[in-house]
């Protein structure tokens, strides 16, 4: 069967990693999850005291970016893999409240992106991988046969990721969370370094009122009808 490329982008807590996990593992691609190496930057920055809620180290960052090693290694445990920073399992830290409140902030950063699209590119040379993020059709694959741009309404989407949250035991109340949704998908939009935006030949899905089964069916369906044209 025909290798492709799968690129899914689109606003934060759309569910974007669980399409392209699902994915993955029914065409046995290869998955990566772009917003977990900027979370771990993010997290990194947070560490080493570059960022808070009343400062940016920018330079220092920029700076400290040969000091960063990122990796993913598979969890066959879990079934998917796992964000590695310098070696440490870091998987669980970057899904907090307080990393989502940095992680567009970092995002934003030229320098950052250019070391992690670098990367990005290097895991896609073969295809047969599903790539999600906000700039994965528009910057890191623009040739890829596949390209999904998923939506939702912000309340929709602040809804999921405190009801996940809630279920991990953070301390966050809704008002929190849709204010981050708000602020995320305004920095992203906005930003001047590959903002979220469309790609012209992506295919562009409102999961407002899907679950997960559903949305999961419309997709490969899609993939079925690109491997197809070939």
């Amino acid at each position: 069967m025909k290798k492709i490329t799968i690129a899914i982008d689109g606003f934060s807590s759309t569910g974007k990693s669980t399409l392209a996990k699902q994915l993955a593992k029914e065409l046995e691609y290869v998955y990566v999850d772009t917003g977990a190496m900027y979370r771990a930057v993010a997290y990194f920055a947070m560490q080493h005291n570059l960022i808070s809620a009343d400062f940016f180290k920018k330079e220092a960052l920029i700076e400290a970016l040969s000091d960063i090693r990122l990796e993913f290694r598979f969890n066959g445990d879990l079934g998917f893999a796992e964000m590695y920073l310098n070696g440490e399992n870091v998987e669980k830290q970057i899904r907090t409240i307080e990393v989502s409140n940095f992680v567009s902030t970092v995002a934003a950063v030229s320098e950052v992106r250019a070391k992690l699209v670098e990367q990005q590119q290097e895991m896609g040379t073969n295809k047969a991988i599903v790539m999600d993020g906000r700039d994965i059709g528009t910057v890191v694959f623009p040739n890829a046969e596949l390209k999904i741009f998923m939506t939702a309404s912000a309340e929709t989407r602040a809804q999921r990721r405190f009801d996940e949250l809630q279920q991990k035991g953070d301390n966050v109340t809704y008002e929190e969370v849709l204010k981050n949704v708000v602020d995320r998908d305004h920095m992203d939009t906005h930003r001047e370094d590959s903002p979220l935006v469309i790609a012209d030949d992506a295919i562009e899905i409102d999961n407002s009122y899907l679950n997960k089964e559903e949305q999961f069916a419309a997709v490969l369906e899609l993939v079925n009808d690109v491997v197809k044209l070939d």
